[in-house]
């Protein structure tokens, strides 16, 4: 049977620590609500002394879940435990995380005291917390440059006050994974009373390690993982919770496991970057929009052959759409016949090559093909190639304005017109456009670049819509950025079947 590991998700407490990236309360409450969802077995819902804003978050997520564990952080001050005691009154199942800093830099450059002085504050803080929280985390911080010695010392002493949960950061992100594997391991060994404790770790990404570290740390003995949805946080990031999720669910023969319901994991993952203002990078592992797709043609032919070939994840296991295969310069016959035998055509092996020549002309011409490239490239007179324009957006939004947008398009020469309102500018410009074609899409993804910092931004939007269960992306670049993701829209659109527009057209 498979070992437990715990997974404490720090998203709205070292996740939110993002420049940008604040949120209120009820948001704070959805995000809550799909990490409980997720099957998160801790949700770290802030630092309660920190504002009252993190306080009343604290409070509120409390009343409002009922299965994680609430925890909140604090310092080794008791003004702080008191503070966090207080916001977790209405939590049905709580945990205080307190701790101090154990590296020489952090004794002595930062809290400008003795080792000594804090192994005794470390024990106090643990002890009175205890008085009022069975369930007492306790953090080392800056362990990942502490001498190995002295954190066994302050570990062994902690967990004899009543410390539950030992929590190792590696809080600049120094550690190699070799390094911060050893240090649990010596930990595991060397401490008296450790089976009397969960070993937890709290790695960031400075060096690009954070996964890797934590990883390491379980396979060396820890049994909770603290980590942060798209590895959101601080400077560079925290552990990536769907990354560490997958790594164990992939690698079955190291005998761990989660309670996470992993097909949920491409939502939450949307949820968070949309509320918290944090694009998910294209080519992010399990969540970004490149993870499952295929342009090499080496790479198509073996999916298409066998997805195990160049997957190690079925992307429906994370809630993600299927496969994509992304024609492009790159892609080779195999990918190129698929997607024909997709849109109902058949040809022998010396029509293929014929098609497949005038294919590689054209690719090199565009940055992908799309269906209705290859339709013209068969010459399928039957279906005629529809481009819809954008004739004019005129928006009008401002402080106390409900924002609307005015668009038109042309089409195959007509030209429509309509109006929405919407939750800003894009958002009501690309419901006008919609409501023009009047299709049943849904807007999957609105990745919004800027070029520049000043207020003349040059821009770019990728956009990724779903129809009658195809993926199809869109990008649009633009001075204006509303422009530029109307525009984006509008190249995905081009991508579909022709359009038939149901609004009335204006000339």
């Amino acid at each position: 049977m498979a070992e437990k590991l715990y997974v404490f998700d720090t998203t709205l407490r070292d996740g939110e620590q993002v420049p940008g990236c604040k949120l209120n309360s009820i948001e704070k409450i959805e995000v809550a609500r799909a990490l409980e969802e997720l099957g998160v077995d801790i949700i770290e819902a802030g630092f309660p002394i920190s504002s009252p804003g993190d306080f009343q978050s604290v409070q509120d997520i409390s009343k409002a879940l009922t299965e994680p564990v609430i925890c909140g952080l604090t310092r080794a001050v008791q003004k702080d435990i008191d503070v966090a005691v207080e916001s977790l009154k209405y939590a049905k199942r709580k945990r205080i995380h307190t701790g101090i800093g154990t590296s020489y830099l952090h004794v002595y450059h930062k809290l400008m005291s003795t080792e000594e002085e804090v192994l005794e504050r470390a024990v106090a803080a643990v002890k009175y917390a205890k008085k009022s929280v069975e369930d007492i985390e306790f953090y080392a911080e800056d362990a990942g440059r502490t001498d190995d010695e002295y954190l066994a010392r302050v570990v062994e002493a902690v967990i004899a006050a009543g410390a539950t949960v030992i929590n190792i950061p590696d809080t600049t992100g120094y550690c190699l994974p070799a390094m911060f594997g050893a240090k649990i391991r010596y930990l595991k060994e060397n401490v008296k009373g450790i089976d009397k404790a969960i070993i937890s770790t709290h790695c960031h990404n400075d060096l690009g390690m954070a996964t890797a570290n934590t990883v390491t740390g379980v396979i060396n003995g820890a049994r909770q993982v603290e980590v942060t949805v798209n590895g959101i946080g601080e400077r560079a990031g925290n552990t990536s919770l769907e990354e560490v999720v997958m790594t164990f669910k992939s690698h079955k023969d190291l005998n761990i496991d989660t309670s996470i319901n992993t097909k949920k994991i491409h939502h939450v993952s949307r949820l968070v970057s949309s509320l918290m203002n944090m694009p998910v990078q294209p080519n992010k592992a399990i969540v970004g929009r490149n993870a499952f797709a295929h342009s090499s043609g080496i790479h198509q032919d073996g999916v298409l052959k066998k997805r195990e070939n160049y997957e190690i994840i079925d992307p429906v296991v994370v809630g993600a759409h299927e496969s994509s295969i992304v024609l492009t310069a790159r892609s080779g016959r195999a990918a190129l016949k698929h997607r024909l035998e997709v849109l109902g055509y058949s040809m022998d092996k010396e029509k293929l090559e014929e098609v497949y020549q005038r294919f590689l002309e054209l690719a090199d011409e565009k940055r992908d093909i799309g269906d209705e490239d290859l339709e013209f490239l068969m010459g399928d007179a039957e279906k005629e190639k529809v481009n819809i324009k954008l004739d004019l957006l005129q928006v009008v939004s401002g402080k106390d304005l409900l924002p609307v947008a005015v668009v038109k398009l042309d089409i195959g020469g007509k030209k429509y017109e309509a109006s929405e309102s919407g939750n800003g500018g894009i958002d009501a410009a690309l419901k006008a456009a919609q409501a023009i074609l009047n299709r049943d899409m849904q807007i999957h993804e609105v990745l919004i670049q800027t070029f520049t910092r000043s207020s003349a931004e040059i821009g770019k939007v990728h956009i990724q819509l779903r129809w009658e269960g195809k993926i199809y992306y869109g990008f649009g670049s633009h001075d204006d950025l509303i422009t530029a993701a109307v525009e984006a829209f509008l190249d995905a659109v081009n991508k579909m079947a022709p359009v038939k527009a149901t609004q009335p057209h204006y000339a």
